[in-house]
């Protein structure tokens, strides 16, 4: 067990006969707390080692791979599901990254400068990592701060998660605040009794502020994520600790230089609306300030640590795609969708090629898109969903007997969806009958010559004449006539007859009809037009 790691005692006792003493035994036993456990993730053990029984933390996520010049660099990476930003900043120096004279924690869009920060409040770098486990959402915070000159120096950090990508403008790279951003501050006040607290504010446009006196916008009033039983945290006041992810590895941190947390972003209503329910709500910047005490809304800001990406959201993403088969429709038949569960339209018609994309902007939990029964011309031949992008636990199911598919929708997800229409085809048939020798006709009935009609060699009637029964052995003449509609086509529809062909023998000679086929119906052919020659003239 590492000796930074926080811990909560079991009592053993047993009577040993050395001396006629009773002996008692303390055990540590590293145990997690329910968050933890519940995430999969060791965010209060105030060490950044994997442990048994969890075996995931901090640096679980060795090797990674810093990008950037230092001492700005940034490192991400995704582990079992656990996406990782990691930020550095500079160190004991005037060109670190600040905030200006008289910063407070609800100014927004402050100036930055350069400043060197006070020992304990000057940060080395930050990690933050999220992951969607058993429905919920969980954030882990850490934070590394330089060498200590003493070994019970208090922290305030506040780690502000931003939704809006609009630059502030100016040196810091600051992004505009939006009603709802977040802000996380872990308050350590360094006495190795005690566990750090974290609160969570969201930014207001209006309303009550934490601080009566400012009005909105501004950081709204303060909720304790800790008593709530929604967070966990730690610092390692216990000792020294090994971290494997930073730029330089290992590095050895000592007492009270790296805190964690972990939270339940799902319990904490971070993603609920004011009646209760579910609104989709995606953090794209975050960055962490240091303060020296007081209260974080109007104690001065200190070190600047970002802002770096995330990807921290409670929305997946739906697609819905109509192919037809042929390709393109000829019919151009709209389909109609419903939907359930909120999706947003609930409504919507797809022609052949389209398709409805509901961004990823869709809240995680249960849908169901139906396609209406397009009637007798269209069966729903394959209902796909194999485009997909699965790596949060979304399920999802179809069934191609009510053309629908469901789906529990998961963060981060993508549910992606093909349904495939085959036109069902018309039989049509043909009645003959010959007519002046050697000539043949035949009437068509049952085309169905809606929609697009296809190129004339598409839709061919092939009369062929044979010298034996069946239409067997070698044809002497072939006419072909492209068929428009219902009716009576002829070998002689142009007038001229069979030209080049003369019947020079007795017998019985053979007509064959064949229709070839088209996108809106199926082939056919007849052989049952007999012509009696007899060249002989009668006595």
């Amino acid at each position: 067990m590492s000796g930074g790691s926080k811990v909560r005692a079991r009592q053993v006792t047993g009577a040993l006969a050395v001396a006629s003493l009773l002996v008692v035994i303390v055990v540590q036993m590293a145990m997690a707390g329910p968050v933890s456990n519940a995430a999969g993730f060791e965010g209060d053990d105030g060490n950044l080692a994997p442990q048994a029984p969890i075996n995931f933390d901090w640096n679980s996520f060795q090797p990674t791979t810093w990008t950037g010049t230092a001492p700005n660099r940034t490192a991400t990476k995704t582990v079992a599901g656990w996406a990782l930003t990691g930020i550095e900043d500079a160190q004991a120096t005037t060109s670190d990254s600040a905030f200006a004279g008289g910063v407070k924690q609800d100014t927004s869009c402050a100036s930055v400068i350069g400043a060197k920060a006070p020992n304990k409040d000057d940060l080395r770098r930050v990690y933050v990592t999220s992951n969607t486990v058993g429905g919920d959402i969980y954030l882990a915070l850490a934070w590394v701060r330089i060498p200590q000159n003493t070994t019970s120096p208090s922290a305030h950090i506040g780690f502000e998660f931003n939704q809006s990508q609009t630059a502030c403008g100016g040196p810091g790279g600051l992004v505009t605040r939006t009603a709802g951003d977040m802000l996380i501050v872990y308050d350590f006040e360094g006495s190795s009794t005690e566990e750090p607290t974290l609160t969570l504010r969201r930014w207001v446009t209006s309303g009550a502020c934490e601080v009566s006196s400012n009005s909105a916008p501004c950081w709204g009033p303060a909720s304790n994520l800790t008593a709530s039983g929604f967070a966990e945290a730690a610092v390692n006041t216990g000792g020294s600790v090994t971290d494997q992810i930073g730029p330089i590895t290992p590095q050895t941190l000592g007492t009270n230089e790296f805190g964690e947390a972990i939270i339940n972003l799902t319990d904490a209503g971070v993603f609920s609306n004011s009646g209760g329910g579910t609104v989709c709500t995606a953090f794209g910047k975050t960055y962490a300030v240091s303060r020296s005490s007081g209260n974080s809304a109007t104690a001065q800001m200190k070190d600047l640590v970002g802002p770096g990406n995330i990807n921290i959201t409670n929305c997946g993403r739906v697609i819905i795609r109509k192919v037809t088969d042929p390709s393109p429709d000829p019919t151009s038949t709209s389909f109609a969708y419903t939907t359930t569960g909120g999706l947003s339209p609930s409504t919507f018609n797809l022609t052949n090629g389209q398709s409805r994309d509901y961004g990823g902007s869709v809240p995680q939990g249960a849908y169901s898109v139906t396609e209406t029964d397009p009637g007798p011309d269209f069966t729903l031949s394959n209902l796909n969903c194999s485009a997909s992008t699965i790596s949060h636990g979304t399920t999802i199911q179809t069934d191609a007997a009510t053309r629908t598919v469901s789906f529990n929708l998961k963060p981060l997800d993508t549910v992606d969806c093909t349904f495939t229409n085959t036109l069902n085809k018309n039989n049509p048939t043909a009645s003959t009958d010959p007519t002046a020798i050697p000539q043949d006709s035949a009437t068509v009935s049952g085309l169905n010559t809606t929609g697009v009609v296809d190129g004339a060699a598409d839709k061919e009637l092939t009369f062929t004449l044979y010298p034996g029964a069946g239409c067997t052995g070698t044809a002497v003449y072939t006419d072909t006539v492209t068929v428009t509609a219902n009716t009576t086509y002829s070998t002689d529809n142009d007038g001229t007859g069979p030209d080049g062909f003369t019947i020079t023998s007795d017998g019985d000679w053979f007509w064959k009809v064949v229709y070839d086929g088209d996108s809106r119906n199926n082939p056919f052919q007849a052989c049952n037009e007999a012509i009696d020659v007899n060249l002989t003239p009668s006595p």
